[in-house]
């Protein structure tokens, strides 16, 4: 997402200008989700009330609000933040950070072993770190060692990359960093245009260190990792609501871009024509952003099949976007991704499956399409409008499958769906259901969300029932084991809110990670926990969610919930972002990196 105060707003004019009333605008644009009891997918009027105006300007001009706020004038976006925060806006913009570390920053020097680079850390997307640089019996005496305030944010989205010294991390303010990873001060910065949610991919190219990362608006970005020049930028979809969420994916001189969208939620407006997206993978060359190849989740191009009961045309099939981040199976020489659900009544194979892809051509090699006939629109009622005849219940697969070896030698490929259960199913056999496993009940907003981790002997699943009807505890964490789905254990903590709202919840939707003995696990209560593999005893616990923290580089900061991204460790520190108020947690706008002793 671009800075929290666009430059193309002309400050100075939009301040002098006669604001309208945002009352009745958002009243005819946004109520009708926002005011709901029922949206689960959508933020009250209460959370949006936490909010700064710049992020609601944001989300109405470059984010998940841009179909909404199509049409509407500067003033109006304004005015209408104003009234939904009831804030005022800052005077000043915020500058783009510039470098303030000392001297000459250091050659990039990769060590496969220690760094943790893109989502998963490694191509099978484990989430494991077996050299962290820490012991398990170090984790007790893990203090905060720096705090770094994303300057006019207020969400953390980005999960961070560390390569060698340097660590890379974007921003929901649409800013790009390159950090000392051990100190926390700023080698460079780069301007995105959109806020992002990938990890940070780094890799080496002949002579030049490449990062790679997507954006809010599609777009995939590929600068010198050293200097923080561009060297490419290709969009990769022309459907005005396309987005990279999932982290790209590079493997042998070729970049893999995962696509989704949020037509979601332009869908339910009764004057759009829903719905034209299906989420797809690009084959990129990773030196020239050429691309390769294109393969689209649902194969069958959509095409108007009826009229909506507002007379607007409608299309399908549509949906199956592309959350996750690809994992890359180097023996059957494919790729495997999660899809989420269809938006459409038109069946699909493509929504809410697993699917296998030909790295070298595209071509698709199996599909296991576990829940059919899920279609989803933010704020449908069945039936009208654009909405599905029956709304399904939105059980996307969002986390990254992870491909793993079982004691008994088989693979297994495991994914975690919203649904609340985990599956083993067999590469060899098309994606043929080996066990099935329910952690939990399971909802939009539920179930497994953004990322579970494996370790050689188990599976770690974290659990979101936040919104599930009838769930007696509001989250928590299994261990599985790997080759047969039997519970290990299984632990749910008290949610202790440092802050104040009124969606306390322990809540454990942020993807996690693993190190030899502890799991790290973030939730909405905004603390970060470590448990011991062996019986889940909690063995660490850190309140990210307090009310500020003096940072680094001097940009007043917050916690928050932890949610979206996991933490990332290595050469002994752990990192992890606060203040993922997205949807029902609390927003804030720090990254926290943690080490023994705070040394």
């Amino acid at each position: 997402m671009k800075s929290v105060i666009l430059a193309s707003f002309a400050l100075t004019t939009l301040l002098s200008a006669a604001e309208p009333d945002g009352g009745p605008i958002y009243t005819q644009r946004c109520a009708v989700c926002h005011d709901s009891k029922t949206m689960e997918r959508t933020p009250s009027r209460e959370e949006l009330g936490k909010r700064t105006p710049e992020l609601v300007v944001e989300a109405l001009t470059t984010g998940a609000m841009r179909e909404q706020g199509k049409g509407l004038s500067d003033n109006e976006k304004r005015a209408v933040a104003k009234f939904v925060s009831g804030k005022e806006f800052a005077v000043a913009a915020v500058a783009e950070a510039k470098g303030n570390c000392e001297g000459t920053a250091p050659p990039i020097t990769f060590n496969s072993t220690n760094d943790w680079v893109g989502w998963g850390r490694d191509a099978a997307n484990s989430r494991y770190q077996p050299t962290p640089g820490l012991a398990a019996a170090d984790v007790p005496k893990l203090k905060l060692k720096w705090a770094f305030g994303f300057p006019g944010a207020t969400l953390g989205y980005s999960q961070p990359s560390i390569v060698g010294d340097r660590l890379f991390v974007g921003s929901s303010n649409g800013m790009l960093y390159s950090l000392n990873a051990k100190t926390g001060c700023i080698w460079w910065s780069y301007k995105i245009g959109s806020w992002t949610r990938s990890a940070p991919v780094v890799a080496k190219l002949g002579n030049r260190t490449f990062l790679f990362i997507g954006d809010d608006i599609a777009q995939t970005h590929a600068l010198d990792a050293t200097t923080g020049e561009l060297i490419w930028k290709e969009k990769l979809d022309d459907h005005p609501v396309a987005r990279v969420t999932g982290s790209p994916v590079f493997y042998q001189g070729k970049l893999y871009v995962p696509m989704s969208s949020i037509e979601e939620v332009s869908g339910p407006n009764p004057k759009y024509e829903c719905c034209k997206f299906r989420g797809s993978v690009s084959a990129l060359d990773a030196a020239t952003g050429k691309k390769l190849w294109k393969t689209y989740s649902i194969s069958d191009p959509p095409k108007e099949y009826k009229k909506s009961s507002t007379g607007v045309a409608m299309y399908g099939p549509a949906g199956a976007a592309v959350w996750v981040t690809p994992t890359i199976d180097v023996k059957r020489k494919v790729i495997y991704i999660g899809t989420g659900n269809s938006y459409t009544d038109v069946e699909t194979k493509g929504s809410n499956a697993i699917e296998a892809i030909d790295m070298e051509t595209g071509s698709m090699k199996w599909i296991n399409q576990i829940t059919p006939r899920d279609s989803f629109l933010v704020g449908c009622v069945n039936g009208k409008g654009n909405c599905p005849t029956e709304v399904g219940p939105d059980v996307d697969f969002g986390s990254s499958p992870i491909l793993v070896t079982a004691s008994n030698g088989k693979q297994l490929l495991l994914a975690g769906q919203k649904s609340g259960i985990i599956y083993a199913l067999d590469p060899d056999k098309r994606g043929e259901i080996v066990w099935q496993m329910r952690a939990g009940q399971g909802s939009a907003l539920g179930g497994i969300e953004w990322g579970f981790a494996a370790d050689k002997d188990a599976v770690y699943v974290p659990v979101s029932d936040i919104v599930a009807k009838g769930a007696d505890n509001p989250g928590g964490l299994f261990a599985l084991k790997l080759a047969t789905g039997e519970k290990i254990w299984s632990v749910a903590p008290k949610p202790e809110c440092g802050f104040k709202s009124p969606k306390c919840t322990g809540a454990q939707s942020a993807a996690i990670s693993v190190i030899p003995g502890v799991v790290f696990s973030g939730a909405l209560d905004g603390h970060m926990r470590a448990y011991s593999t062996k019986d889940g005893a909690i063995v660490w616990d850190f309140d990210t969610g307090k009310a500020s923290f003096d940072t680094v580089n001097g940009v007043k900061a917050r916690g928050g919930s932890i949610d979206g991204p996991g933490p990332s460790i290595a050469n002994g520190i752990l990192y992890t972002n606060s203040g993922y108020g997205r949807f029902t947690g609390m927003w804030g706008n720090v990254l926290l990196a943690f080490s023994v002793d705070g040394n």
